[in-house]
């Protein structure tokens, strides 16, 4: 069967055809996918969802990936909630502020989709929660 467990994943990208990509990956392996276009949606998205995991582009409107990642960290209810960054911003400064935010990972655009899904299925499986 599937991989995904019907697990809920949160993807955020102003770039319509790149949600539309990560839904259509996501699906296939079974996950549930919500989306959010912008970084205000995607708080507010998290925070309703409570998904097991968020895909988040950092150069978008509103507020941005860094601004997001700060938020749902500092928020108790969505501290637990592993993000990936997904970004093309690619240089090594940004990878590291992206891993001194908490994030689980950080993948650069243009990105090979069984990579991201090699990569969503370790962090989902670290962060499992426990049953009960």
């Amino acid at each position: 069967m599937s991989e995904g467990d019907g697990a809920r994943i949160l993807v955020v990208d102003d770039d319509a055809l790149i949600r539309q990509l990560l839904r259509v990956n996501l699906e296939l392996e079974g996950y549930e996918v919500a989306e959010a276009s912008d970084g205000e949606e995607a708080i507010q998205q998290a925070r309703v969802l409570c998904p097991a995991l968020v895909l988040l582009d950092i150069m978008m409107p509103k507020l941005d990936g860094w601004e997001v990642a700060r938020v749902l960290r500092g928020d108790p209810e969505t501290a637990g909630i592993p993000v990936v960054f997904l970004s093309a911003r690619a240089q090594e400064s940004d990878v590291r502020k992206g891993m001194e935010l908490g994030v689980a990972d950080y993948i650069t655009k243009p990105f090979d989709p069984d990579d991201l899904l090699v990569c969503v299925q370790r962090v989902l499986s670290a962060h499992a929660r426990p049953s009960g």
